[in-house]
């Protein structure tokens, strides 16, 4: 499969279409027309990425085998993990939240990394085949569907409204979900168009 950078930006929001032109550190190409983003400099080179996604992995492991919080009352303590807590919610017969706290926490956050760690790998070894176009197309549908911050907010407030009734206290698995929130953001941030360019680059 023969992969080329197009010279051409096309606003996702208005069809406006723009000429590309090289970006520099900090700067962000936005649509002449209504003002949507287009493209920013990318901070990290793909060794970068990959360093970045390796990291995140570790910490999604850690946030998934640690404890979120420990609950106190009456000298009893029982600690809760991500999934010890969603199966709770589906014997409760919340099986809906059960699903969608399974997809956002877990399987969604993990395709996510799996995908960008694949593609940043294929990028970097120059085997650019019709799998890369492929997941890049998943990747591009995994991304909006990952929401660890919303899980470490609402967490923190849980936490809070649970000192009223019991002992709580913060364990690992919380901060490990927090940082994996930071990992998250940063991936957010990761310009897609500019990952098939540097696919494009290697290929040629």
């Amino acid at each position: 499969m023969t992969i080329t950078a197009s010279p051409m930006l096309i606003c996702e929001h208005c069809d406006t279409v723009h000429r590309r032109r090289p970006l520099a550190r900090g700067e962000v190409a936005r649509c002449l027309r209504c003002g949507a983003v287009l493209e920013r400099h990318q901070r990290f080179g793909v060794d970068g990425l990959l360093a970045l996604v390796l990291a995140a992995m570790i910490v999604f492991v850690l946030a998934n085998a640690w404890p979120i919080v420990t609950l106190g009352l009456n000298g009893q303590q029982v600690a809760a993990r991500l999934w010890g807590v969603i199966l709770t919610m589906w014997h409760d017969h919340s099986q809906v939240v059960a699903v969608l706290a399974a997809a956002t926490l877990f399987f969604f956050p993990i395709c996510k990394l799996l995908l960008l760690g694949w593609v940043l790998l294929c990028i970097r070894l120059g085997r650019i085949g019709e799998g890369f176009r492929r997941a890049m197309v998943l990747l591009h549908y995994v991304a909006p569907w990952t929401m660890s911050e919303v899980f470490v907010l609402g967490a923190l407030v849980s936490i809070v409204k649970a000192h009223l009734y019991f002992d709580v206290t913060a364990e690992p698995g919380i901060y490990a979900y927090a940082a994996l929130m930071v990992f998250i953001t940063l991936f957010s941030g990761v310009d897609l168009h500019q990952l098939w360019d540097r696919a494009a680059e290697r290929a040629a």
